[in-house]
């Protein structure tokens, strides 16, 4: 895409001066796949009258990738999982929104407005929450599905028909908590032993994909496999027998935000779009859509009811799933050598 010309820091003040109430031009979105309704876009392009433009990724491994390789400066927003906000913050790579700029901050809910990965929300807000797990076709495989064996010491039923998501934070660190070992340990054994475990686990996957895990699940070419609950609610829709784990040893948990980069050609849009997003109706038709949970209070009477309903989106009481952790470089270096091993 050719982005519009970049703006100078006097935008800045415009948009404080002007409440953003209005601006033409583009808005630029770097995306999860099937991760927001065409309609809401289309919606938001009409009453500010913006050509929005999207591309997708479908791992943060791979956005963050792309952005190094040259492509910040291209995009306004990203949508990035909560331990990859912070890495971008830390790498310079999140624009900072001037005080005062987003009308609706208020409409967040209290206790997502100081988030760890990113205190105050300087850079961001919260879009969308949810779990990473495993769905199992109980029409292969009528055993107990709430462990991580499943996928990392599968039964033979499940055997070279598991696919894993192309994602190294998840995988990594479902990993640990099947190990029962600390995220971003500095033990070398258990460094080996968790290598040792994935390279003895990697011939019963039959695939690494993250663009079609629904898909896959769907169709019965795989049996089993990661997946993130909102798409395990759709895949059942569409397969009955499937079924949403969550292990007793734990899950991952996240939290995505719509992150305003450094460079953004067009940070007013930007800012115009993180408003409409903090309106309770437009967050709500996210949610409709994708099957996770906002933060935005006001947002539940907008809500699909069945939501409240659906097993993927309501963990059992009693265990817990873990956030990804942000490693110190040292310990990112040997995750990333065991990742790539493990795709060879």
């Amino acid at each position: 895409m050719k982005p519009l010309l970049r703006p100078t820091a006097a935008i800045a003040a415009l948009i404080l001066a002007t409440g953003g109430a209005q601006a033409e031009g583009k808005l630029s979105i770097y995306h999860w796949f099937e991760y927001i309704p065409q309609e809401l876009l289309d919606k938001f392009a009409a009453e500010h009258d913006v050509e929005v433009v999207m591309d997708t990724y479908d791992s943060n491994e791979a956005m963050l990738a792309t952005l190094k390789a040259g492509a910040l400066g291209s995009y306004d927003v990203v949508v990035p999982t909560d331990y990859m906000v912070s890495i971008l913050i830390a790498e310079g790579m999140a624009g900072e929104i001037p005080e005062g700029a987003r009308k609706n901050m208020a409409n967040i809910k209290a206790e997502f407005r100081d988030p760890a990965y990113d205190p105050g929300l300087r850079h961001s807000i919260p879009y969308q929450g949810g779990t990473t797990s495993f769905s199992v076709d109980t029409a292969a495989y009528s055993g107990e599905i709430n462990t991580t064996d499943i996928i990392f010491n599968p039964p033979a039923e499940l055997q070279g028909k598991i696919n894993m998501i192309d994602s190294q934070g998840e995988v990594l660190a479902l990993a640990a908590v099947h190990m029962g070992i600390p995220q971003c340990s500095t033990d070398r054994e258990q460094l080996k032993a968790l290598d040792a475990m994935l390279q003895a686990a990697k011939p019963h996957w039959a695939s690494f994909n993250s663009d079609t895990a629904k898909e896959v699940l769907e169709a019965g070419d795989v049996a089993a496999g990661m997946i993130f609950n909102g798409f395990g609610a759709k895949a059942r829709e569409a397969r009955a027998s499937l079924q949403y784990a969550f292990p007793k040893q734990g899950w991952v948990n996240w939290m995505d935000s719509v992150v305003l980069l450094k460079d953004a050609p067009n940070p007013e849009n930007a800012i115009l779009f993180m408003d409409f997003l903090l309106e309770p109706e437009n967050i709500a038709a996210v949610t409709n859509y994708a099957r996770y949970r906002d933060a935005i209070e006001g947002s539940e009477a907008f809500h699909d009811p069945t939501l409240a309903l659906e097993p993927e989106g309501n963990p059992p009481a009693g265990i817990e799933g873990v956030f990804v952790e942000t490693c110190t470089q040292e310990v990112q270096a040997v995750y990333d050598r065991i990742w790539t091993n493990l795709k060879k």
